[in-house]
C-alpha cells in the first residue's frame, strides 16, 4: 500500500489545480504529496533493504535499484515543491505569469513525478516504457510554459526527439519479447531474464543497440543529447531540476535492466563496449561545448551530459565502476538540483539567462552566488564532495584495460572544470556596470533553503551513508 499511496497522492495533487483556483491550496497539496512520497520512499527502501523486494501489485515490483531511484526522485521532488512555491509567487508578483499558468504547472508536474515513480517500479518492460512516455507528454507543455516562440520550439524539439528515441526503445523491447511464448501474457523483467537463453545472440545485440539509443535519448547521451540544452534553458528552473536530477536516474534504471538481460545472453563485453563508447563521446561533446556556451542554464545541460557519460563509463568498466556510477548518480542528482535552484534565483533577479548579462552577482545576490560557486566545485568533482571520490573510483576501474580511454576522459573532465569555472567567474566576480537598476539582496530567504539543503545532504552522505542505502546500492550493483 505504501507505493499506491505515493501514486494516489500525486494524482490527487494533479487534480487539485484543475478543481480549485486558490494558489495556497494548490501549492500546499503539492507539498503534501511530495512529503508523502518522501516518507513512503524511505519506508519502502528500508523494507526492500531488509527483504530484497516489495511488490505492491502485479504491475509493480520494487527491487534495490528501483528503491534507490525512488529515493532520489522523492528527495528532488520534495525540494522542488518547496522551491516552486516561492519561485512562482515571485514570478506572479512580477506579472511574468498568471494563476492559470501556475495551475498548469502544478497539474502537469505532479503527473510527471507520478509517472517517474511508476516507470521506476514497473514490473514489465512495456509498462515502464508507457510511464516513461508519459513523462514526455506531461513535460512537453511545461517546457513551453512561458509561451514564447523559443520555448515552443524547444518543446517541439524535446517532444519529437524523445518520441523517436522511445520508439526505437520500444522496437528493441519487442525484439527481446521473441524469447517468450506469445501466449505468456504481460511479460515481466524476470520472465525475460529467465527465458533470455531462447534468444539468438545476434537478436539480443540488435535489440540492446535499439534500447541503448532509445533510452539513451531520454538520459541525454551524445549524440542523442541535442534536446537537452534547449529544454533546460527554456523551461522553468524547478522543472529543470526535475528533468536533470530525477528523470535521468529513472531512464538509467530501465536501460540497466535491459543490460542485465543482455549480459546473461551474450556476456558483459558487448554491452560494456557500447556503454564506454557512448560515455566517452558524451563527456567529450559536453567538455568542448561548455567552453563556448552563452547561457548558464545550457551550461548545466552540458554538465548533465558529461555526468551521464561518466556514469556510462562506470557501468562499462566493471569492477568497482558500477558501484561508483550508482553513487555518482545520487550525488549528481542532488547537486544538480541545487544548481538549478540557484540559477532560478539569478533569473528572478537579472531577468536573463545569458552569461554576458550577469555581472557582479556576488554583490547583488551574495548568498545565491556563494551557493552557485560551491555547487560548481561540487559538480566538477572537487573534494570534499562525493563526486570527487566517485569520479576517481570510476576512472581507476578502467585503468587496467582502458588506459587511453581513461586518459581522454580525464582530459575532458579537466576541460569541463576549466570551462565551468571560467563561465561562472565571469558571472560572479566581474566588475559591475557603471549604471545598474538592480538592488542588492536575495529574492526570498525561502528560495535559499532548498539549494542549501541539497548541498548539506550531499556532504552528509559523502561521509555517512545510511546502512539501508548502502545495502540497496550493493544489492543493485551485484545484480545490474
Amino acid at each position: 500500500m505504501l507505493f499506491i499511496t505515493i501514486v494516489i497522492s500525486f494524482i490527487i495533487a494533479a487534480l487539485v489545480p484543475v478543481l480549485f483556483k486558490n494558489r495556497r491550496t494548490i501549492a500546499s497539496t503539492s507539498l503534501a504529496a511530495s512529503f508523502v512520497s518522501l516518507a513512503a520512499s524511505v519506508l519502502i527502501a528500508r523494507r526492500v533493504a531488509a527483504t530484497g523486494s516489495y511488490s505492491p501489485s502485479v504491475l509493480f515490483t520494487i527491487d534495490a535499484l528501483a528503491a534507490v531511484v525512488m529515493l532520489v526522485v522523492s528527495v528532488v521532488a520534495f525540494m522542488t515543491a518547496v522551491y516552486s512555491v516561492s519561485y512562482f509567487n515571485k514570478e506572479m508578483s512580477k506579472k511574468i505569469i498568471g494563476l492559470s499558468r501556475v495551475r498548469q504547472y502544478y497539474a502537469l508536474v505532479n503527473l510527471f513525478v507520478a509517472a517517474m515513480f511508476m516507470a521506476a517500479a514497473a514490473s514489465h518492460p512495456v509498462t515502464a516504457w508507457i510511464f516513461l512516455e508519459a513523462t514526455t507528454l506531461s513535460t512537453a507543455f511545461l517546457i513551453s510554459f512561458y509561451n514564447r516562440a523559443s520555448t515552443i520550439e524547444a518543446a517541439w524539439k524535446y517532444l519529437i526527439i524523445n518520441a523517436v528515441g522511445l520508439l526505437l526503445a520500444f522496437l528493441g523491447t519487442l525484439l527481446y519479447f521473441t524469447a517468450v511464448d506469445a501466449g505468456s501474457g504481460f511479460v515481466s523483467w524476470q520472465a525475460l531474464l529467465d527465458n533470455v537463453n531462447h534468444l539468438s545472440p545476434d537478436v539480443v545485440k540488435i535489440a540492446f543497440v535499439f534500447v541503448l539509443v532509445g533510452y539513451g535519448t531520454k538520459i541525454g547521451l551524445a549524440p542523442m543529447h541535442t534536446w537537452k540544452p534547449d529544454t533546460y534553458s527554456k523551461s522553468p528552473a524547478p522543472l529543470g531540476a526535475l528533468l536533470s536530477s530525477a528523470l535521468m536516474p529513472v531512464a538509467f534504471a530501465i536501460m540497466l535492466r535491459f543490460k542485465a538481460i543482455t549480459d546473461v545472453a551474450v556476456g558483459q563485453a558487448f554491452s560494456q563496449r557500447l556503454l564506454i563508447v557512448f560515455g566517452l563521446l558524451s563527456i567529450l561533446i559536453a567538455a568542448f561545448s561548455i567552453l563556448t556556451v552563452k547561457n548558464y542554464k545550457r551550461l548545466l545541460a552540458y554538465s548533465s551530459i558529461e555526468h551521464a557519460g561518466i556514469m556510462m563509463l562506470g557501468f562499462g568498466f566493471g569492477g568497482i565502476g558500477p558501484f561508483a556510477a550508482l553513487l555518482h548518480m545520487i550525488y549528481h542528482s542532488f547537486i544538480k538540483s541545487s544548481l538549478f535552484f540557484t540559477t532560478g534565483n539569478l533569473l528572478l533577479k537579472y531577468h536573463s539567462a545569458h552569461i554576458n548579462k550577469i555581472r557582479a552577482a556576488i554583490s547583488v545576490l551574495p548568498a545565491t552566488s556563494a551557493l552557485f560557486f560551491v555547487g560548481l566545485f561540487a559538480i566538477t568533482g572537487f573534494p570534499p564532495f562525493g563526486i570527487f571520490l566517485t569520479e576517481l573510483s570510476t576512472l581507476s576501474a578502467g585503468t587496467a584495460a582502458h588506459k587511453v580511454i581513461v586518459a581522454v576522459a580525464l582530459f575532458a573532465i579537466a576541460v569541463v572544470f576549466i570551462g565551468f569555472f571560467r563561465q561562472a567567474s565571469r558571472m560572479i566576480f566581474s566588475q559591475p556596470p557603471e549604471k545598474s537598476e538592480l538592488q542588492p539582496g536575495e529574492n526570498n530567504p525561502w528560495l535559499l533553503i532548498p539549494p542549501i539543503a541539497m548541498l548539506v545532504i550531499v556532504l552528509v552522505i559523502t561521509f555517512y551513508m545510511p546502512p539501508f542505502v548502502q545495502t540497496l546500492i550493493h544489492t543493485a550493483v551485484a545484480r545490474y
